[in-house]
């Protein structure tokens, strides 16, 4: 059995660039951050990063376009890709990537809440506003009914079996 498969989250380190092949298809890159934080053996605590390099393809490609940028929280799902090329002093390169199969945004931050290509009109204005209005809003000294203080003593013989 042979499986290559990646799960990273991490912080957009690069802002994503987003180009089209000859064919038309869309093509998204960016490098990603991680974090490893470990204790050592006399009870230091160590941190190390890494920085990945994704490619997106098609669909995923222009929705990380549009909604990452550097610092964005964002998972990853994907598989490692090793490519090999020589430059123009013949010297042979190699790159390995991530690329991305599923994403999934992190949390929205206050002013990210559209795209960063949309464009504001009254009614996405409006209508940004009544979704902040319908979120419930639930207090903290509100007591929930059926409580266990609330409720009576189940007697023994109550008890079915």
């Amino acid at each position: 059995m042979n499986l290559n498969k990646v799960i990273l989250v991490g912080r957009v380190a690069s802002d994503p660039q987003l180009r089209s092949t000859n064919s038309g298809q869309s093509v998204c890159s960016f490098r990603m951050a991680t974090n490893r934080i470990w204790t050592n053996a006399s009870g230091q605590r160590q941190e190390d990063s890494q920085f990945h390099n994704i490619v997106l393809w098609r669909k995923l490609a222009e929705i990380s376009s549009q909604f990452l940028t550097k610092g964005s929280l964002v998972l990853i799902e994907g598989r490692i890709q090793n490519r090999t090329w020589q430059d123009s002093s013949g010297n042979k390169k190699y790159m390995t990537e991530i690329i991305g199969e599923r994403m999934q945004l992190g949390p929205k931050s206050i002013g990210k809440i559209i795209p960063k290509e949309s464009s504001l009109n009254k009614t996405s204005k409006n209508q940004e506003k009544k979704i902040e209005e319908d979120i419930p809003v639930i207090e903290e000294d509100t007591t929930l009914p059926n409580t266990p203080e609330e409720q009576e003593e189940i007697d023994v013989k109550d008890i079915p079996f």
